[in-house]
């Protein structure tokens, strides 16, 4: 089996989007902007701005029906299943889900390079092979040559313990 990537042109773009907001009513010059709007969104991005659209359609009927009456309303009920009248999708509307999906991406960017820069932190997964093996013993007596007298969080002492804990008395140094 061979790979293919498609790398989709504008028109395709355009195209894919055509078909997407089919059954919404969309203009096409509408359509046009939004592609041209987000230029460097997949084809995804834009079925997710019009279920944002839809979405909205059901936290309303939500609102409006009460969170304790959901379950009646869709269990046995007898009125039926919840009908929906389809949402006007103007450009406005789009164009706004559309900033609010991107600010979200651009939030989700920032608290993973968040997440990466603390796990690489000093005690984070950069010295993880060290506090492993028994052998970091914190930047400070790194660099300045501070001696570690044998204890219990020594590894080439007798009473070595790897669990053990200056601060809660579990070990304590002899000096």
């Amino acid at each position: 089996m061979e790979k293919f990537y498609w790398a989709p042109t504008r028109d395709d773009r355009v195209g894919v989007c055509k078909g997407i907001f089919r059954t919404d009513g969309v203009p096409d010059e509408d359509i046009v902007k939004l592609v041209d709007t987000f230029p460097g969104q997949s084809i995804d991005f834009f079925g997710a701005v019009r279920a944002r659209v839809y979405d909205d359609e059901v936290r309303k009927w939500i609102s409006e029906v009460g969170v304790a009456g959901v379950g009646k309303k869709l269990v046995n009920s007898r009125e039926g299943p919840p009908t929906f009248e389809q949402p006007k999708m103007t450009i406005e509307k789009l164009l706004e889900y559309g900033n609010m999906l991107v600010a979200e991406q651009e939030n989700v960017k920032r608290v993973q390079l968040a997440d990466k820069y603390l796990s690489e932190a000093a005690l984070g997964e950069a010295n993880e092979d060290s506090i492993n093996r028994g052998t970091f013993y914190g930047k400070a007596a790194q660099q300045v040559g501070v001696p570690i007298p044998e204890g219990c969080t020594d590894p080439n002492a007798d009473n070595f313990d790897p669990t053990a804990r200056s601060d809660d008395g579990t070990c304590t140094y002899q000096f």
